[in-house]
């Protein structure tokens, strides 16, 4: 197909694409087929992809304003007080499109202005109104603001799409909105599962988050009776949580170690160095008890056993591929009693079965979903 005869598509996303995985994927996804357009923060990825790139600051004053608009209720003022969607709508202006992907619920109705929200699809990636609902005053700011942002402007799109099936069915529980799922999937890597030995080696790769309490699986290690270490590729270690697990690991003692982040291009293959992938998070928040993060995906194409807390999308696919092992819950002493379990020889079996469902649990079988999400808005 000739350039000048493919159809155009924005895709729309307020974090820094660079590292954001999944807006990666959208790009390398439809970079052949479309002329694609990216707005977000940081620099481009691709050199036959144009990037508008957004740099946004909100002001002390700013804040306070929209503070006050929330408390009242006013969501439309508060919402043109939004510094990324100012800043976008000015750099998009007189910009038009033959589709758009937006991945942020603020995102939608800059996406929706350049092309129509018939021709929109929403990546809403999260639970938006359970993402911090643990914290009181959240609660009563912001999540009133963006449960009116997805009746306003998620609604109206020409498609949804989210992460999992229990988001999901809670868009359509409580809105109304029918979204299809495509999982964060990693990309198919062409591995082998590594030897195991007499001293299992685990490893965890996600944020230094105080809500998903990374301190839990440390402590949970450094008292385990298995043969067991931990090594920790945190992002985020320069706040001052991330420095206070550094002293944590620190005070714990060799069994822990906590590492620089790696690149996503090259984690799934520093992983498969490992034996076992843990992810222990805590149902916090709601968002997080509807979890299907893009780790257990990660730990299958690095071909490792998983350990897991009873997380129910997670839990059920460690179960249905016998990929590991399911906490009873998730205390220090749930995930001890896991890890006092594991044998090398178990894990040896999970790592077998992990090779296995890899050829299934990547996202090559799951981006013809979104695929199909925006053929269907473009017909």
């Amino acid at each position: 197909m000739k350039t000048e005869k493919r159809p155009s598509l924005l895709i729309v996303s307020f974090s820094d694409i660079a590292n954001d995985a999944r807006v990666k994927k959208q790009i390398a996804l439809f970079a052949d087929q479309f002329r694609v357009t990216t707005c977000g923060r940081g620099s481009a990825i691709r050199e036959d992809v144009e990037h508008i790139q957004l740099s946004a600051g909100s002001s002390r004053a700013r804040e306070i304003l929209q503070a006050g608009l929330l408390r009242v209720g006013f969501w439309r003022g508060a919402f043109a007080l939004e510094p990324e969607v100012r800043v976008a709508r000015k750099l998009l202006k007189g910009r038009h499109f033959d589709v758009a992907i937006s991945n942020d619920l603020e995102s939608v109705p800059v996406a929706a202005e350049r092309v129509g929200y018939d021709r929109t699809v929403a990546d809403l990636h999260e639970y938006w109104p359970g993402l911090h609902d643990q914290l009181s005053k959240w609660v009563t700011l912001r999540q009133p603001y963006f449960r009116w942002m997805i009746r306003k402007f998620v609604a109206r799109t020409g498609a949804a799409i989210t992460v999992s099936a229990a988001i999901a069915e809670r868009y359509r529980e409580e809105f109304g909105i029918s979204c299809q799922v495509v999982h964060n999937a990693t990309p198919k890597h062409n591995l082998q599962p590594g030897a195991v030995g007499e001293i299992i080696r685990v490893v965890h790769s996600g944020g230094a988050q105080p809500n998903r309490k990374p301190e839990v699986m440390m402590r949970a290690v450094a008292r385990s009776s298995a043969s067991v270490t931990m090594d920790m590729y945190l992002t985020g270690q320069d706040t001052a949580y991330g420095k206070s697990l550094r002293e944590l690991a620190a005070e714990l003692g060799e069994r822990i170690r906590i590492l620089p982040p790696k690149p996503y291009d090259e984690l799934v293959e520093t992983l498969n160095s490992y034996d076992v992938g843990v992810h222990i998070l805590p149902p916090t928040n709601t968002n997080n008890s509807l979890a299907l993060p893009n780790k257990l995906f990660d730990y299958v194409q690095a071909r490792l056993a998983l350990v897991v807390g009873p997380t129910e999308d997670m839990a059920r696919r460690v179960k249905g591929f016998n990929l590991g092992a399911v906490a009873d819950g998730f205390t220090e002493d749930d995930v001890v009693r896991v890890l006092d379990s594991l044998s090398p020889e178990k894990v040896r079996e999970w790592k077998r079965a992990s090779h296995v469902a890899a050829a299934v649990l990547n996202s090559e079988s799951e981006l013809p979903v979104l695929a199909a999400a925006v053929e269907s808005v473009l017909e």
